[in-house]
């Protein structure tokens, strides 16, 4: 009999697969499953890092849609090649604001001084009120808030903030949106490469539904953009309110920004009505709500039964969200991002056999 332990053990052999044995298929699984999850981790660590240049590339792609919409409309009256159209539609552009600038670029730059001006003394005023009624401790200082708030606003705005960063990014998106515009089958082809043979086919229904609601959000915005701009240009000219011109003006550029814009253009309009006056001011506001209204009730939902109809709701807490994490341009993106989601939403719904319930579906109440 032997002493030795060894010999008298018993030997037990695990019989389980091990982590390096790939053939198994529960450890595929199991390694397939732990590679999403890593991948996910990973690709979301990348957007946080590289969101800037991410803003960048989708507004190119938006700059994409305005063109490629313009060349679509001008395919219905004029048989020529796309090139020929795009660089149409970019002549086209580019004389409506070279003659609008030519013809009252010094009125423009003029208003906009006095605006500055204008908007410098309100604002003191209003500071002065609040800490006579001691809603503010001491003397406000404007330009120290304007600064504190300012120095809060995320990393992209604070990246893109000075004169050169913005003039670069607008470079580059105008040159994206130009080159995808020219030849967009290639990326769309590029796009589809990427995914499985049995799901391209639903996959590029979901890129066409993309473009043409990216097209049709795209025309209601510019629609709405003019109808604001001219029609409040020319109602503050009636009523006599100093920088009608630059108002309008302004009032159509933020009306690409739904809701926020129109907040902000409202408090422009009423602060240069009452430098003129007590009833320039009352004049200021009645037209800011008149536009509103008008824009609101009449051409706006005439333009979502065309294009894409978002819940004001939603868009608003997109905007909040957009423009707190990414800045300025994640503020002006954001009702364009939350159209391309609910395509993307729609079109998988549909792969899967649920049809998506409309508002006409809806009979209002709750359960």
């Amino acid at each position: 009999m032997s002493n030795d332990p060894l010999e008298s053990a018993r030997v037990r052999v695990v019989q389980a697969p091990g982590p390096n044995e790939f053939r198994d298929p529960a450890i595929r699984a199991e390694f397939k499953k732990a590679a999403v999850w890593l991948g996910m981790a990973v690709g979301i660590a990348l957007i946080v890092l590289l969101i800037q240049p991410l803003l960048i590339i989708f507004a190119g792609l938006v700059f994409a849609s305005m063109l490629d919409g313009g060349a679509r409309l001008l395919g219905k009256v004029l048989p020529i090649p796309r090139g020929l159209r795009i660089a149409l539609v970019l002549l086209l552009v580019f004389a409506f604001f070279g003659l609008v600038f030519y013809r009252t670029g010094m009125q423009i730059a003029d208003q906009a001084e006095q605006l500055r001006t204008t908007l410098e003394a309100q604002a003191n005023r209003v500071g002065r009120w609040a800490s006579d009624m001691g809603l503010m401790p001491g003397r406000s200082d404007i330009n120290g808030m304007l600064r504190e708030a300012l120095g809060s606003v995320g990393k992209l705005t604070s990246a893109v903030g000075t004169a050169i960063g913005a003039v670069t990014s607008m470079v580059m998106i105008l040159i994206l949106g130009l080159f995808v515009a020219l030849e967009p089958r290639i990326y769309e082809r590029g796009l589809q490469w990427m995914v499985p043979l049995d799901q391209r086919h639903a996959f590029a229904q979901m890129l066409g539904g993309m473009a043409t609601t990216m097209r049709r959000l795209l025309a209601g915005r510019l629609l709405g953009m003019l109808f604001e701009g001219v029609l409040t240009w020319i109602c503050l000219s009636v009523a006599g309110v100093p920088m009608a011109l630059l108002l309008g003006i302004i009032t159509g550029v933020l009306a690409f920004i739904p809701n926020v814009g129109a907040i902000i253009s409202g408090v422009l309009m009423a602060a240069v009505g009452f430098s003129a006056g007590q009833e320039t001011g009352i004049w200021a506001i009645i037209i800011y709500f008149a536009v509103q209204n008008f824009d609101g009730y009449v051409v706006i939902p005439m333009v979502a039964k065309r294009t894409v109809d978002l819940p004001p709701a939603l868009t608003l807490s997109s905007q909040i969200l957009s423009g707190t994490l990414f800045g300025v341009l994640g503020l002006a993106l954001a009702d364009p991002m939350v159209a391309m989601i609910k395509v993307a939403l729609e079109s998988n719904a549909r792969l899967n056999g649920k049809k998506p319930k409309s508002d006409d579906d809806s009979d209002g109440e709750t359960s």
